[in-house]
């Protein structure tokens, strides 16, 4: 194995200052407004409910209320105000407006309770959108600011966005490429699984592509530069996932979807139950109080409610199982879905290699535990991922590693060190087929055996896939950069048969693009900088939280925390339970606030009644939403 050492006689691995990693920009909460006035209002509430509910002085507790009220209604009153200016009602003016209607006739809290929601639900977005912002630009700190440009009086240090079409460019071991190009000179292996996602580094010899971004392990490479750094693999990554954030249907939750029209219908109702008795000679107060109450039993409080407690509960029962859903309208999407694609590096597989076969050469002098303890005892000085999986798989065993003296690693030949007085090379062997990489090792130039490594396939990705077949009824597809014959692999062990290798990002968004034009909405699985734009593009995504890449888990609606794959189908099936109760409350809400309204325009509701009944339906679909934190709500298997 190549060990990842910038010069062939040195003993220990060293690191150059450009792979320090970038800063991470992450927006603070309350460095958003929304977040700030959302926390004024949840505090206010807080601090009154107690006072309110033990019945003490009315001017203790109003002043927190109107705090409550105004810190987290005005923004919404405002935003409602604009797109009435725009001749559109939306639900956010109605909320403030049932709210206030609510603390007029002295249902204070209940029109704080409404506000608060409403705020915090608008934080909650705010932040969202923040982060994601946050991890794409963050994602331009992946390719290098600097780059060593060779001109014919030596070299010089430029910015890397300065490069051009033909310069070339020096890569010195562990420093990042600056720009796409092809190699022209050197030989080094370059981890490029932020654009690939190839568990292993891939060796790079003259006429060999390379991408900006990646990292270069061994050995001193000269490129062309082939594209403008702003035309680069990494810089099409932000432009796709900001393209598909934008171009992705409106998120919205059911209830949103009909909001214009029922709240124009109560507004134009409430004005008319006012109004005209009114203009029929009846008195104020009476046609004040009906109209009043009319709004009461209309306003949409229980059917927020019953829309939002079964999501809520159901984001719950995940987090406590590892899932982190990020909002009420991803936990509503996934349960949306009927396809689903999934990544292979990092999602079916664990991304880290393992030894699988450990063949002694035919009449050869050694077994498999002699030939793995001098395969381990040469690799140990090395850092190279296949070096780690070779030394883990001998520790395994129980092996003795024998200390190595001499160690050299030479770029794309592998390692050589002397042990117990005799010259033993591990090297990779071609494998045309790259299912698996095969090792040889020789000792003072007599083939001992080979060993065989391939990346681990998670133990649960079988029964994840055959759950995701049987809830959308059909398998799901295997999209990836890495070769063919490692995707075949993987898909033969996991029951899949469709099966679309060596892509690169906009790959992975045009398959998905493709199968959402069939009328398909499509679940994506991924976890690394590759997979985002699919993230972004698929109607939800779901990160493998453990290895994900930050924009990954910022782009994703949901991440699975304790990367067991089987958590996903169960997210899944969970969220579809959810909107099946959200049905059930909008049908008993409903129901509700038919029989009121009609009570009140056909015959005299009394106030008192009005507002019993409209609590009382509040409080039964709430409580049927609450039904999904039970413990037996989750179904992994």
């Amino acid at each position: 194995m190549v060990g990842r050492v910038p010069t062939t006689l040195a003993p220990a691995p060293q690191t150059a200052p450009t792979t320090a990693a970038p800063p991470r920009r992450r927006t603070r909460v309350l460095a958003l407004p929304e977040a700030r006035w959302a926390l004024v209002s949840l505090l206010a509430f807080l601090a009154a409910l107690p006072l309110d509910l033990g019945s003490a002085p009315a001017w203790t507790y109003g002043p927190l209320y109107a705090v409550a009220y105004t810190a987290g209604g005005w923004e919404p009153a405002l935003e409602g105000l604009r797109a009435l200016r725009e001749k559109t009602l939306d639900v956010d003016l109605l909320m403030i407006v049932a709210a206030l209607g609510a603390a007029a006739i002295g249902q204070v809290l209940d029109g704080a309770l409404l506000i608060v929601i409403f705020a915090t639900s608008g934080a909650l977005e705010a932040l969202a959108t923040a982060r994601t912002a946050d991890s794409v630009r963050g994602l331009l700190d992946l390719a290098p600011a600097t780059a060593t440009r060779l001109r014919e009086g030596g070299e010089e240090t430029v910015p890397a966005a300065d490069l051009a079409v033909g310069d070339l460019v020096l890569v010195r071991p562990g420093e990042r490429i600056g720009a796409d190009g092809t190699v022209v000179d050197g030989t080094g292996e370059v981890d490029q699984a932020t654009i690939t996602g190839e568990s292993l580094p891939v060796l790079k010899r003259p006429g060999d592509d390379v991408f900006a971004g990646t990292l270069n392990g061994t050995g001193a490479l000269r490129l062309r530069v082939g594209r403008d750094p702003a035309d680069s693999v990494i810089a099409r990554i932000v432009t796709l996932v900001e393209e598909a954030s934008r171009t992705k249907a409106p998120t919205q939750l059911f209830i949103e979807k009909i909001e214009q029209r029922y709240s124009v219908g109560v507004v134009v109702a409430t004005l008319a139950v006012f109004g005209i008795p009114l203009a029929l000679g009846a008195d104020l107060t009476g046609a004040l109080l009906r109209a009043m109450t009319f709004m009461i039993v209309a306003s949409p409080c229980a059917v927020v409610l019953a829309t939002m407690p079964p999501l809520l509960s159901a984001i719950a029962n995940a987090g406590r199982h590892g899932v982190l859903v990020k909002s009420a309208v991803a936990m509503e999407r996934l349960g949306e879905i009927d396809a689903t694609a999934l990544d292979k590096t990092g999602t079916l597989t664990e991304g880290t290699p393992e030894v699988t076969a450990v063949t002694p050469s035919a009449g050869g002098d050694v077994d498999e535990d002699t030939l793995l303890a001098l395969a381990a005892a040469a690799e140990h000085p090395s850092e190279h991922p296949l070096a780690r999986a070779i030394v883990a798989a001998a520790r395994a065993r129980g092996l003795h590693i024998a200390s190595a003296d001499e160690f050299t690693a030479a770029p794309g030949r592998g390692v050589t060190a002397v042990i117990d007085g005799r010259t033993v090379h591990v090297g990779r062997a071609d494998t045309p087929d790259g299912a698996e990489t095969t090792v040889r090792v020789t000792r003072d130039g007599t083939l001992l055996g080979t060993l065989a490594l391939t990346d681990r396939l998670r133990a649960d990705a079988a029964r994840a896939t055959t759950r995701l077949t049987a809830l959308t009824g059909t398998a799901p597809t295997l999209l990836t950069g890495d070769h063919a014959a490692a995707a075949a692999r993987v898909a033969d062990a996991t029951g899949i048969t469709d099966v679309r290798a060596g892509l690169l990002p906009e790959g992975k968004v045009e398959a998905v693009r493709e199968r959402e034009r069939a009328g398909r909405k499509v679940l994506f699985v991924g976890d690394g900088v590759n997979d985002a734009p699919a993230l972004a593009a698929a109607h939800a995504g779901v990160a493998m939280g453990r290895a994900g890449s930050d924009l990954a888990l910022e782009t994703a609606d949901a991440v699975v925390v304790r990367d067991e794959l089987t958590a996903v189908p169960a997210v899944v099936d969970l969220s579809r339970r959810a909107r099946r109760l959200v049905v059930q409350n909008l049908a008993v809400a409903g129901v509700f606030i038919t029989v009121l309204v009609l009570w009140d325009l056909i015959g005299h509701l009394p106030l008192p009644l009005g507002v019993a009944g409209h609590e009382g339906s509040t409080v039964l679909v709430g409580l049927n939403g609450l039904r999904l934190l039970r413990e037996s709500a989750w179904r992994p298997e």
